[in-house]
């Protein structure tokens, strides 16, 4: 007991000393402060940790990441964000490690959607045709935190649907400060006056869903979209608040969105991380011809590679970084909670067998649902083909057959009963484990 409070105390001590040198932009200060977080990681974090430190040491682009985040946010966003980043990731998972040791399944993020409306109509995108009266209420949302942080979790991701068409979401985020928020957003709703909200909380970080330049990103999300965009960079940028992108990879786009003059785009207007997803044929109406072909995806892999190792812009590659995490991590590092209620493994998956609205955080987890999914993960011994819809279809088909599981909205069952997308993602995941076999088998270091 007495070690145990020793150690605490020496932790807490560790982060005020890092909060005390967050003004210190050298590089031998930011590669001290590594040190530090090194010392106050879980175990199972430290090799990660040492890394990133061995990074800075060798100048690696990275450090000038964080040397900007260290300039340019503001001084609220600079303490809270890095106060929370430590706790959230390194001391939390300590409560989160106790609940695993006993058995019980804890995710590492949780994916809440407010609501599914959306002020805009994009093509190929499940998020239309709600309703406010089809919200996820308040009080539903601050009991799924409350519980969660309860379990060492404290980073949660909100999506919709639009979540700053909702003006409550200011008071969940002011309500549970010690919590760290990612919000996917379309970026068109964050005015002058929104931004000042942001600007006063200091734990929501911003990912502007952006399609590649004008063009591209009008002709799916509509005319004067993109004009949006940039003044909600430049709101952010201006007010010191963190932000990221999100890139749906489409067979339309790749190759732009990979290519330097884009990522340099984002870069100087202020962007700290970027998302890429593949463009998932998911929804009413699944649209296979938008996916990135087999090569477009190898290609994302390449150019993701490339940005991370030269570029001061913290890349992830939903599938391509799938051998960081073990492969699929669905029902079991992370789920998806509908604007419903509804409980889904993944943001893709669109099923569920619980609510919710009437279960507790750590009823869901335990569901026979989640404990398939979990038992047949990784769908394969290439982690680089994570996914049981795009790349192991057959498996979504058998636990579909196997268990009762409901659909989250209508259509959503087309994707496994219609044989148009049957054989077209039958003949896509053939094509791409050709390829990806071949990569796999040549990666010299399988993280």
């Amino acid at each position: 007991m007495v070690k145990n409070e020793l150690k605490n105390r020496m932790e807490q001590q560790i982060i005020q000393i890092i909060l005390n040198n967050l003004t210190n932009t050298s590089d031998k200060n930011i590669i001290r402060m590594a040190s530090l977080v090194e010392k106050v990681s879980p175990k199972h974090h430290k090799p990660t940790i040492k890394n990133i430190k061995n990074l800075f040491e060798q100048k690696h682009p990275s450090i000038g990441l964080v040397r900007n985040f260290l300039t340019n946010l503001n001084p609220k966003y600079k303490e809270q964000f890095t106060k929370n980043l430590i706790n959230n990731f390194l001391i939390n998972q300590k409560t989160r490690k106790e609940f695993l040791d006993a058995g019980q399944q804890v995710p590492f993020t949780i994916l809440i959607s407010p609501t599914m409306r959306c002020n805009l109509n994009c093509v190929g995108c499940y998020a239309r045709d709600y309703s406010k009266k089809d919200d996820l209420d308040f009080e539903v949302i601050d009991r799924i935190l409350t519980e969660a942080k309860e379990m060492g979790v404290a980073f949660f991701t909100i999506l919709g649907g639009e979540p700053f068409i909702r003006n409550d979401v200011f008071e969940l985020y002011k309500k549970h400060p010690d919590a760290l928020f990612q919000v996917y957003t379309n970026g068109t709703l964050i005015n002058e006056e929104g931004a000042d909200k942001l600007s006063q909380i200091g734990n929501v970080i911003p990912m502007i869903s952006i399609e590649g330049f004008e063009k591209e990103t009008d002709q799916r999300r509509g005319k004067g979209t993109y004009q949006k965009i940039m003044k909600a960079m430049d709101l952010l940028q201006n007010r010191g608040i963190p932000f990221g992108t999100s890139v749906a990879v489409t067979k339309l786009n790749e190759e732009i969105v990979t290519g330097d003059k884009f990522i340099d785009m984002l870069i100087d207007k202020g962007a700290y991380i970027n998302w890429f997803f593949l463009y998932m044929p998911v929804g009413r109406k699944p649209d296979l011809s938008l996916m990135p072909t087999p090569e477009q995806r190898k290609h994302l892999l390449e150019r993701g590679r490339y940005i991370r190792a030269n570029k001061p812009l913290f890349i992830i590659d939903f599938w391509n970084d799938a051998p960081y995490v073990g492969g699929c991590i669905a029902g079991k590092e992370y789920i998806h909670i509908t604007s419903k209620g509804d409980v889904e493994p993944c943001i893709f998956t669109h099923f569920a067998v619980d609510n919710i609205k009437n279960k507790s955080l750590k009823e869901v987890m335990d569901s026979e649902y989640f404990k398939e999914i979990r038992k047949r993960q990784p769908f394969s011994e290439n982690l680089l083909l994570p996914c049981m819809w795009i790349d192991h279809p057959k498996v979504s088909r058998e636990i579909y057959e196997k268990l009762k599981i409901y659909p989250t909205h209508p259509g959503a069952e087309d994707i496994l009963i219609k044989d148009e997308f049957k054989q077209g993602l039958d003949c896509y995941s053939k094509q791409v484990n050709k390829i990806y076999s071949k990569i796999w088998d040549n990666q010299k270091t399988k993280p």
